[in-house]
């Protein structure tokens, strides 16, 4: 059965599951997605990617083995390619190796690892890929990662052997299926903060700061007519759906630093919000970071008021010109948790 595997010629539908960062997933989409499309036409195998905005993305091979060894190579060689591209305009002289990091069900990993690591000492000496299984599991799921280093050959030749671990691992789980179902890694979102520069919202993507949706831009731009605001070092206004580039995260933290010089207020206004008790922990936010947040970005002031005994809502007071207030109630609004579109979970004034 294993060199029937090894040489493709089996034909059992595996899945396997690739953790990527977003620079990887964007170099095996291509342009227009063609990229991808010529991986799935050519390999025959079924690639998709998981959606949201995360920092890493999940991307599931399907196929008969023969089809998923194709496209481990194909996605091997285009990281290669990718990394020979990048060193032409580096100094570095030595080539950094194709790493690829898979996940593997925690059930899995007990004989890929072997008995005293036999398993995978076994693997790294035949292929000469580098294997390493992570100790700890994925947040919120029971699988670990797997990371597979070395040249596009010897990752191919790495990917055959645990294929051939993980049928063998399947053919005895039919016959004795594990206790508790495998929980899958989930990505989740990265918390994006948002920073103000040339009256114009940002939220912090990677190396760039991509403009924020306009109705914030336009509530920041009319409460900093009426707030003098302290300006944002040499960050240039950007026009919309261009690229800010940010040379670090320290430097996005500075500018988001800069952003509490708004302290001189013209006469201000009251407004008062009700909000229910289950809500207001994600406007605190852990250790009151998240109010203290929309304080700074809107420039109004702003209480909450402590819990009644037998009340399930509590009193905010927000103190500012209009344009602060404003800005202040919206970015409330969108700490909360998925406000429901019918209006149950909005707030009343």
């Amino acid at each position: 059965m294993e060199s029937k595997v090894s040489e493709g010629g089996l034909n059992v539908t595996l899945t396997i599951r690739l953790l990527m960062h977003g620079k990887e997933v964007g170099s095996i989409i291509g342009k227009k997605g063609e990229t991808v499309k010529k991986m799935r036409e050519e390999s025959g195998a079924r690639i998709n990617i998981s959606e949201g905005n995360c920092p890493e993305r999940i991307v599931t091979i399907t196929g008969p083995t023969d089809a998923i060894f194709k496209a481990f190579a194909m996605i091997a060689y285009k990281f290669e390619e990718d990394i020979t591209n990048s060193m032409s305009n580096s100094t570095a002289t030595s080539k950094p190796p194709v790493t690829l990091r898979l996940v593997v069900p925690a059930s899995q990993c007990g004989s890929l690892i072997g008995k005293g690591g036999s398993k995978i000492k076994e693997i790294r000496e035949s292929t000469g890929a580098q294997v390493q299984v992570a100790g700890d599991m994925l947040p919120n799921s029971t699988e670990r990662a797997v990371t597979i280093s070395g040249t596009p050959d010897a990752i191919i030749q790495c990917v055959k052997q645990i294929c051939v671990v993980m049928l063998e691992v399947q053919s005895v789980t039919k016959r004795s299926p594990p206790k508790g179902a495998t929980i899958p890694y989930r990505p989740k979102p990265a918390s994006t903060p948002v920073i103000f520069a040339g009256g114009q919202a940002y939220t912090i993507q990677g190396q760039y700061a991509i403009p924020h949706p306009d109705q914030l831009t336009k509530l920041h731009q009319l409460a900093m007519q009426q707030t003098p605001f302290t300006p944002l070092g040499q960050t240039t206004p950007a026009f919309p759906g261009e690229k800010l580039p940010l040379h670090s995260s320290e430097e996005a933290q500075n500018l988001m630093g800069q952003s509490s010089g708004l302290d001189a207020s013209p006469p201000a206004s009251t407004h008062e919000l009700t909000i229910p008790n289950d809500l207001i922990g994600c406007i605190i936010g852990r250790q009151g970071t998240k109010i203290n947040e929309i304080r700074q970005m809107s420039g109004a002031q702003i209480k909450i008021a402590n819990a009644t005994e037998g009340s399930s809502e509590r009193q905010i007071t927000i103190t500012g010109t209009p344009a602060n207030i404003s800005l202040a109630q919206y970015l409330i609004n969108a700490s909360s948790a998925d406000p429901d579109p019918h209006g149950r979970n909005t707030f009343t004034a």
